[in-house]
This record gives C-alpha cells, sequence and structure tokens, in this order.
C-alpha cells in the first residue's frame, strides 16, 4: 500500500512538472517505433517519447496491473460474498446493492484490461487502437460471463453449504498447480533474468504471486492469456485456440452440474422463484457471453488480419476431423466385407 500511495504521488509530481512546462521541449527524449494496420496494411510509425511521459506511460500499466489484482483478489471475493448473503436473507438494502454494483463494475473493468492487455502483450510490436464497438462488445461479454459464473457459484454453496467448499478448493488448486505441473513436464530452468535485482528467491516470489493471481481471474473468467513459467514473458504470445475451447468448454460443463445441483437439490426457502427457470436463465447468460467472445475475435478483433486462422477455422477444424474420424470407423467393416468377398 505504501509502494502504491509512492507511486501515485511521483505521478502527481510528474503530471503537475508537465503541465507548468507545457509548450517547452523536453531535452531527454526517445524514438518509439511502432507498427500500425491501415487498410489492411502494415505501417512503421515513430514518434518521439519525452522522459516524462514515458515514466507516466510506466506508472499507467502499473495502474492497471494493480487494478487487477484489487479486482479478481478483492472485488470477487466480496461480491461473492454479498451475493450469498443477499439469497440467504432475501432482503437486499441500498448499502449492499451499491457495494454488489461497485464490486461488479471492478471486476468487469479487471477482466476488460485482461483482455486488452493480452493483446498489447502478444502483439508489442504494433500501435492498438480498440474503438467504442469493441470495447463495448467486450463489456458485455466479461459482464454476462462473470455475473453467470459468480450467480452459479453462490447458489451451488448455498444448496450444498459445507459440502461445497472441497469441491471449490479442488477447482481453483487445479487452476493454480496447472501452469506448475506443465512447468516441472517440459523440465526447464525455472528463468532467472525476469528482472536484474531480483534473486533467485525473489524470482520464485513472483512466479508464485503471479500463480496466484492467474488462478484468482480463471476461476471466475478467462484470463486471456495462458501462463508459460518457463519462458521470460511468463505467457504464451501465441493465440491458441485449443487452450480457449478447453477453457470454455470445461467451465460450461461445470456450470451445468452446478446449476443441475441447484435445480434438483436446492433449498426452496431460498428463492421465491422457479430453479428450472433460473438455472435455464444463467447457462443462457454463459452462452450468450460466450457467443460474445466469439463475435469480438471473429469479427471486432483489432488485429484479427494476422491470424493465421481465426475461431471459424478452428471450428471448422474440430469438425472436420469428427467427420473424417466417422468417415474412417464406417469405412472399416466395408473394407472387411470386400476381403471376405474376394477371398470366397
Amino acid at each position: 500500500m505504501m509502494l502504491y500511495s509512492c507511486r501515485c504521488l511521483e505521478a502527481m509530481i510528474k503530471y503537475l512538472t508537465l503541465w507548468k512546462k507545457e509548450g517547452q521541449e523536453e531535452p531527454y527524449v526517445s524514438l518509439t517505433r511502432k507498427k500500425m494496420l491501415i487498410d489492411g496494411e502494415e505501417v512503421l510509425i515513430e514518434w518521439e517519447v519525452g522522459h516524462s511521459i514515458r515514466t507516466l506511460a510506466m506508472h499507467r500499466n502499473a495502474y492497471k496491473r494493480m487494478s487487477q489484482i484489487q479486482a479478481f483478489l478483492g472485488s470477487v471475493p466480496q461480491l461473492t460474498y454479498q451475493l450469498y448473503v443477499t439469497l440467504i436473507s432475501a432482503e437486499v438494502p441500498l448499502g449492499r446493492a451499491v457495494l454488489m454494483v461497485f464490486s461488479l463494475m471492478s471486476v468487469t473493468y479487471g477482466a476488460t484490461l485482461c483482455n486488452m492487455l493480452a493483446i498489447q502483450i502478444k502483439y508489442d510490436d504494433y500501435k492498438i487502437r480498440l474503438g467504442p464497438l469493441e470495447v463495448l462488445c467486450i463489456t458485455i461479454w466479461r459482464t454476462l460471463e462473470i455475473t453467470s459464473r459468480l450467480m452459479i457459484l453462490v447458489l451451488f454453496s448455498a444448496t450444498l453449504k459445507l459440502k461445497a467448499v472441497p469441491f471449490l478448493v479442488l477447482n481453483f488448486l487445479i487452476i493454480l498447480f496447472e501452469p506448475w505441473v506443465r512447468f516441472w513436464r517440459s523440465g526447464a530452468q525455472m528463468p532467472n533474468n525476469i528482472e536484474k535485482n531480483f534473486s533467485r528467491v525473489g524470482t520464485l516470489v513472483v512466479l508464485i504471486s503471479v500463480t496466484i493471481l492467474y488462478a484468482g481471474i480463471n476461476f471466475s473468467c478467462w484470463s486471456a492469456l495462458q501462463l508459460r513459467l518457463a519462458d521470460r514473458d511468463l505467457v504464451d504470445k501465441g493465440q491458441n485456440w485449443g487452450h480457449m475451447g478447453l477453457h470454455y468448454s470445461a467451465r460450461l460443463v461445470e456450470n451445468v452440474v452446478m446449476v443441475l445441483v441447484f435445480k434438483f437439490w436446492g433449498v426452496k426457502v431460498l428463492l421465491n422463484y422457479c430453479h428450472s427457470l433460473i438455472a435455464l436463465q444463467l447457462i443462457i447468460a454463459y452462452l450468450i457471453s460466450i457467443g460474445f467472445m466469439l463475435l469480438f475475435f471473429q469479427y471486432l478483433h483489432p488485429l484479427r488480419s494476422l491470424f493465421t486462422h481465426n475461431v471459424v477455422d478452428y471450428l471448422h477444424c474440430v469438425c472436420c476431423h469428427r467427420h473424417h474420424h466417422r468417415r474412417a470407423e464406417n469405412s472399416e467393416p466395408s473394407f472387411e466385407a470386400e476381403t471376405r468377398q474376394s477371398i470366397v
């Protein structure tokens, strides 16, 4: 907290200094080169960036990451707890409603930043601009995904009480240790050049902290990145449609199972509404969020022209693989029949 306050104070001093020196040329500048897609063609742009502007940009990036930590390790537990209390007490005071709205806004903003930061990390050489339509699509996608996911978790927990704790803890631990299992299976060495001033213990602390944040994000929504502890950048910069498809497929099955538990074993006193209708609405909301996600990557992604394969190609490959597999299975009996006829 002290470090965050010092960073805020330094940013304010830098901003006031720039405001006083408005119109004056800064003696210390550096050139920044980025690629930009204009009408489908790559254009190299170059501009001068002053030392003060670069420092403010560094603070801005730090604030973005801090907002993600606050959203997923602070607002998600707060929102989940408030939803659980509201469900049990069957009343929504004004103060609690305001708190839940702000918590949902914080989580949605953090999830939207996940998408923006993922695009910036994967395409570091490009200058990226998201228009209002793209931001609106991401916001709707993330709001529906987080709201339906947290509501399903709350209903499942309210149904099973303490019996739900082992399932939720196991779910979180699987997400937490999955990057470490892949790291140990790869046989790679622990990266020791994440930061020059970090010792081996400091690097290990950073990796554990990043993994906890990664698990916290993936527990409530998709992180938009795949963690790779063996790499210096710690993330997979490929598009990796398989990881995204696996995450949403597993989450959909998991949500359906939890909703069915609520539908068949949910306590009727908790809600005065039809359990079947609630379960159906939550699953439909999650499916709609997946639809907006596919819409974004297929039509609204700012660098979709750089994709070697898009969403439609990936789905087509999956369907073709299943079709060829079925054809191979159907062709085996006919081949055996022809062999028998030739022998006769």
